[in-house]
């Protein structure tokens, strides 16, 4: 990975998203503009390919992409919870201020808080897009 100024450097990349070898990560929105410098350096973390938004595993952690205009951002973090083992992180990565498709916190927090998981902490993960670790919840 080849992070930016503000972003945090590969070794401590494991460190900021709590993922680890073994581990299996589901990616949802896929599209042209995501970082795939992030993404290569998550595959690393975890030492296998990101499973698609149709896999039927049981996963340990979700990468949600999200843009102003994908839809609903309610229904889409609903929906990473079909497959994700209890207690496992949803990571929600949003273009940054001043970036087209940027989401406001404030939207992020009420859909959060709408599908039954709580913001933890935001992150600039890469020098267009911030990621914000989600809860899921225990039981």
């Amino acid at each position: 990975m080849s992070p930016s100024a503000d972003a945090p450097s590969s070794s401590s990349l494991s460190e900021v998203l709590n993922l680890t070898e073994g581990q299996i990560v589901q990616e949802i929105g896929y599209d042209d503009d995501v970082d795939l410098d992030l993404r290569d350096a998550i595959e690393d973390l975890i030492g296998a390919e990101l499973e698609d938004e149709d896999t039927q595993e049981i996963v340990d952690a979700v990468v949600l992409w999200w843009r102003d205009g994908d839809g609903d951002l309610t229904d889409a973090m609903v929906d990473t919870l079909r497959n994700i083992d209890a207690g496992a992180p949803v990571w929600v990565m949003t273009p940054k201020a001043g970036r087209d498709g940027h989401v406001v916190p404030g939207e992020i927090q009420e859909s959060a808080g709408i599908a039954g998981l709580r913001v933890m902490s935001s992150v600039s993960l890469a020098k267009d897009w911030t990621g914000t670790r989600l809860a899921s919840r225990t039981t």
